[in-house]
């Protein structure tokens, strides 16, 4: 596995149209891996998701504890390829670096606001939580980079 091959968002939303109009073609994406446990074990949700994703494609649902596993075993049956891995949350991307998945830096793409939530930008509330995992992926040498799309970049407040 080659972590220049990999592009790490976080996105509440998971698959939806700026993930497919915009990041899928600007990464270069032949796979999308939607890391989430409660994704990952729905498969009406899972079909409809399937719909919206461009012919060529591979999608692929996994749960958290196994993202290692699905990343590798695409790499071993089709080879190069970059990879785009969506969480719906800083826990559930914290989980997966924790397990071993490496990576430089990760996308923050958006999180809903909710009460006990502080808004950092427009498409950004984070909580005790999700403050704490940002500093952690911090420590860890890791780059956030704050956009919805690639080419708008976005000033945050740092709160972490």
């Amino acid at each position: 596995m080659n972590k220049n091959n990999l592009w790490i968002r976080i996105d509440n939303r998971l698959v939806h149209g700026q993930v497919i109009e915009n990041w899928l073609p600007y990464a270069n994406v032949t796979i999308i891996l939607v890391v989430n446990d409660e994704l990952a074990a729905d498969d009406i949700q899972q079909t409809i998701v399937k719909l919206a994703i461009p012919q060529g494609i591979k999608l692929v649902f996994t749960f958290v504890e196994n993202v290692l596993n699905a990343l590798n075993q695409y790499w071993q049956n089709i080879g190069n390829g970059n990879a785009f891995l969506l969480f719906a949350s800083c826990s559930d991307a914290k989980k997966a670096f924790e397990l071993g998945l490496d990576f430089d830096y990760v996308n923050i793409g958006n999180i809903h606001y909710d009460t006990g939530k502080t808004q950092i930008c427009e498409h950004i509330a984070l909580s005790e939580e999700d403050r704490n995992c940002l500093r952690f992926f911090e420590e860890n040498g890791i780059n956030l980079d704050f956009r919805c799309i690639p080419n708008q970049q976005i000033n945050v407040k740092k709160i972490w």
